[in-house]
C-alpha cells in the first residue's frame, strides 16, 4: 500500500519503520514541525497519492486531521487517544465523504488479546463477591495523557462485566472507596512503554493479569495489520471488528 503518516515523533517514526518491513510503500510524513517531515498541512497534495493515512498525534489535532483526510477520500487509521469527545461528529464526517476508518485507544494486538482476557476474567469474578478489583498503569514520563486510552478501555470492560461495579475512579481518593467503584490509578515515569495490570482481591488470594509492552513496535505492527484490514472498506470500525474478523 501507499501509507502517509500524519505526526513523526516516536510513533510514527515506528510506524515507517514496520510499514518498509511489511513492504508498503511510504509516500507521505506530515507534521508541522518535526525534521524530516515532507509536508505540514494535510490535504490532497500533500498526501500524494496515499491509500490511507496513520494519524499518532495529539488529542487536539485529531479531529481537524480526520476532517481534512476524509475531504481528500483517503481511508484513515487513528491511534491517536483523547479525542473521543468529538465520536459523534467524526463518525458524520467519515460516513459523508464515504471512507475506510478504524481507531483504537491501542492498537497493540497483545493488548486487544488482554482486553478479551480481562473480559472473560471479569465474567467469572462476577460470580465471585468476595473478590475486590483494581486496575493500575505505568507509562513513560513524556505520555500526554492520564489515565491513557487503555486503562479507560480496561476499566469500562471490568463495569460491564461485573455487576456490582458501576462507576470508575481515576483521580486519586481522599476518601473511602465506594463498593461499587474500581480505582484506576495512573503513574507516569522513564521510559516505561505501557505496562497494564488489572487485579481481582479476597481475604485470601490476589489474582493478577499483566500485560507489558517491550517497545512500541506492537503498537505500530497493529496499526499497519489494520491499515492493511481497512483496504476496500468503506464505515467507521473499531479495532474490535478487526480483531473479531482477525481471531474468528
Amino acid at each position: 500500500m501507499k501509507i502517509a503518516i500524519i505526526g513523526y515523533g516516536k510513533m510514527g517514526h515506528e510506524v515507517e519503520r514496520v510499514a518498509k518491513i511489511r513492504k508498503h510503500w511510504v509516500v507521505a510524513i506530515i507534521d508541522p514541525i518535526a525534521e524530516g517531515a515532507t509536508a505540514k498541512e494535510i490535504n490532497l497534495k500533500t498526501l500524494n497519492g496515499a491509500e490511507v493515512a496513520l494519524d499518532f498525534t495529539t488529542p487536539q489535532m485529531a479531529p481537524e486531521n480526520i476532517k481534512s483526510v476524509a475531504e481528500t477520500k483517503t481511508s484513515m487509521v487513528v491511534g491517536t487517544t483523547g479525542w473521543y469527545d468529538h465520536i459523534t461528529e467524526m463518525k458524520q464526517v467519515v460516513q459523508h465523504n464515504n471512507i475506510g476508518f478504524i481507531y483504537s485507544p491501542n492498537f497493540s494486538l497483545g493488548v486487544n488479546l488482554f482486553y478479551r482476557m480481562v473480559e472473560a476474567s471479569a465474567k467469572l469474578i462476577n460470580k465471585a463477591p468476595n473478590y475486590d478489583v483494581y486496575s493500575y498503569e505505568l507509562h513513560h514520563n513524556q505520555k500526554a495523557d492520564s489515565p491513557s486510552g487503555t486503562a479507560k478501555a480496561l476499566g469500562e470492560i471490568l463495569t460491564k462485566n461485573i455487576n456490582r461495579k458501576t462507576a470508575l475512579v481515576h483521580e486519586k481518593l481522599d476518601r473511602k472507596i465506594m463498593p461499587q467503584e474500581v480505582h484506576v490509578a495512573s503513574i507516569r515515569a522513564g521510559w516505561i512503554p505501557g505496562t497494564h495490570i488489572v487485579g481481582f482481591d479476597s481475604e485470601a488470594d490476589t489474582i493478577e493479569l499483566k500485560h507489558t509492552a517491550r517497545s512500541r513496535a506492537g503498537f505500530a505492527y497493529g496499526a499497519v495489520m489494520a491499515a492493511e484490514w481497512l483496504q476496500g472498506k468503506k464505515g467507521f470500525f473499531t479495532i474490535n471488528d478487526f480483531m473479531n474478523d482477525v481471531f474468528k
